[in-house]
């Protein structure tokens, strides 16, 4: 498996790892039925038109091995809230559960890191669900919380932490 940039024939693929991770990962955290309607075909519309109009600070990225099957992806680009003009999101990212572990979401921020310093970002955001795994993986990476909010997810209320890295200088570097 690998790491390339997302092509549009990528969505099915990054859509079925949206729809799937999210139930795994948020199984008994976010309302089951709302779980259960997710919809691969309602989220590869979503994909498809995301990578035709990335913007020139933004990227994709997925893990797919050589028949091109998505095993995860990341995106990532300009804050989004715009308050802070050197500072990075990361938007999205997913491993499937039989990925997770062994590396893939530490390459993926390392490509990052590379990119957003390309563009002359300096430090880092993320949001991230109470409760998600994910948590402990962006703290082991640095992350540092700096704010909560509470958003609504199919009707429910669900609260997000703000980690954020200084300086993307954190970041791990790309394997050679």
């Amino acid at each position: 498996m690998y790491i390339r940039t997302a092509v549009e024939a990528d969505a099915e693929g990054i859509a079925s790892v949206h729809v799937n991770s999210w139930k795994t990962t948020y199984r008994g955290i976010v309302d089951d039925a709302y779980l259960n309607s997710l919809s691969v075909s309602d989220r590869e519309d979503r994909w498809r038109w995301k990578i035709g109009n990335l913007r020139d600070d933004e990227e994709l990225l997925v893990v797919a091995d050589d028949q091109g099957t998505i095993y995860g992806f990341m995106t990532y680009g300009r804050e989004r809230e715009d308050k802070l003009p050197h500072e990075g999101e990361v938007y999205a990212v997913y491993l499937l559960k039989e990925i997770q572990g062994q590396g893939w979401g530490r390459r993926l921020f390392a490509r990052m890191k590379e990119f957003l310093r390309s563009k002359g970002f300096t430090s880092l955001m993320v949001w991230v669900l109470e409760g998600n795994s994910a948590l402990a993986f962006y703290q082991r990476m640095g992350g540092r919380e700096i704010k909560r909010k509470e958003i609504e997810i199919g009707g429910k209320t669900y609260t997000e932490f703000a980690l954020k890295w200084d300086s993307i200088e954190q970041l791990p570097e790309r394997e050679v």
